[in-house]
C-alpha cells in the first residue's frame, strides 16, 4: 500500500484522527469486498489475518461478542464491522443499520470495544468513544464541502449538515482490561465507524460506497 499527496490548489488541514480516517475506510471496506468474493464471513477473514496481532483480535472479538455477531436481526437491518489501530490504541466497532426515510443509512446501534492500555478514567474513555462515533457519523453521512470556481459552497449549518442529536444511535462501549501503558482515546473512536457503516450498508443494499459522504447519493439531504 502507498499514499500520495495530490496538489489540488485548496489548502486542507487535519480532521479528527488525521490520516486514520481514510486509511481505515479504504482497508476495512476492501477487506469486506474480499470476504464477499471469497465467501468468507467478514469477522472470520479478519481473525485469519490478525493471528499475530492479539490486541486487534481482542477488541474485534469483544465487539463481535457483545453485538451478537451472526445472530438474527430484525427484518430490514444489517450488521457491519471494522477494526483499526490509531494513536497506539485499538478500536473495533460493530454497527446495525437500516434504510432511513431519506434514503441514507439509519444507524441503529453501535457496539464499540477499545484497548487503550490501563484505563485511567473509564468514564472519559467511554465519552471519547461516543463523541468520536458521533463525529465520525456526521462526516460519514453528511460532511461534504463543495467548491464552485474555487469558492466553498457551504456557509453555515443550514447548508453544511451535521448529525442531529436525534440521529445519534445507541452506543455501547466496552473497555478491554489491560496492564499496557495508557494510550490515546481522543481520536481512535473515529476511524472504524465509517467503514463499519459502509460494510453494513453493502450487506443491506448490495451497494458499495467508495465516495463519502453518503448524502452525495441522495439529493437535497
Amino acid at each position: 500500500m502507498s499514499a500520495h499527496i495530490v496538489e489540488v490548489g485548496v489548502p486542507t488541514l487535519w480532521w479528527r484522527s488525521v490520516g486514520s480516517t481514510h486509511t481505515a475506510y479504504s482497508t476495512e471496506t476492501f477487506l469486506d469486498e474480499l470476504a464477499a468474493l471469497s465467501g468468507t464471513d467478514p469477522l472470520e477473514i479478519r481473525r485469519q489475518l490478525l493471528t499475530k496481532h492479539p490486541r486487534h483480535l481482542g477488541v474485534l472479538n469483544l465487539a463481535a461478542e457483545k453485538a451478537g455477531w451472526g445472530s438474527p436481526l430484525p427484518e430490514g437491518r444489517a450488521r457491519g464491522l471494522a477494526v483499526h489501530e490509531s494513536f497506539k490504541s485499538f478500536v473495533a466497532q460493530v454497527v446495525e443499520v437500516s434504510l432511513g426515510e431519506d434514503g441514507l443509512p439509519k444507524v441503529e446501534r453501535v457496539v464499540c470495544a477499545v484497548d487503550c492500555g490501563i484505563a485511567i478514567n473509564p468514564e472519559i474513555i467511554k465519552a471519547q468513544m461516543e463523541g468520536g462515533i458521533g463525529y465520525g457519523l456526521s462526516g460519514t453521512l453528511y460532511g461534504a464541502v463543495d467548491l464552485d470556481n474555487g469558492v466553498v459552497r457551504q456557509s453555515n449549518f443550514h447548508d453544511y449538515r451535521v448529525l442531529r442529536i436525534n440521529e445519534m444511535p445507541n452506543v455501547e462501549v466496552y473497555i478491554v482490561a489491560s496492564d499496557e501503558k495508557p494510550t490515546g482515546v481522543g481520536e481512535p473512536g473515529v476511524p472504524p465507524i465509517a467503514p463499519a457503516v459502509a460494510n453494513a450498508w453493502a450487506k443491506l443494499t448490495g451497494q458499495r460506497v467508495r465516495d463519502l459522504p453518503f448524502s452525495r447519493f441522495v439529493p437535497n439531504v
